[in-house]
């Protein structure tokens, strides 16, 4: 999975398409990513203490990572993921426009 807690993201499908967002969490085991922004869902809380209500709250759902393409920081378009070798090191870079990704 070439997406990293921290990325810029782009929903490419789905209900959200078009929606930016950070990345929050990765789930690598089930393909899995959590945005912020997208794939909103309410979800009922309950209450923790007595004499405070329940409550409804918007909470981030994850998404399929195929879904999701990486922004160019450089030009803000979404973009592919390549590695490259550098200094022994392998570094995330973006296709477009060649920047690397930390």
């Amino acid at each position: 999975m070439k997406i990293k807690k921290g990325d810029n993201v782009i929903a490419v499908t789905g209900k959200d398409k078009g929606k930016k967002g950070k990345v929050l969490k990765v789930l690598p085991l089930v393909n899995r990513v959590v945005v912020e922004g997208i794939n909103i869902s309410k979800v009922h809380q309950k209450s923790r203490t007595k004499g405070v209500s329940g409550q409804i709250v918007d909470r981030p759902m994850p998404i399929n990572a195929s879904n999701l393409m990486i922004v160019d920081p450089k030009t803000n378009v979404r973009t592919r993921v390549g590695i490259k070798n550098i200094g022994g090191k392998n570094i995330r870079v973006t296709k477009k426009s060649g920047s690397e990704l930390n």
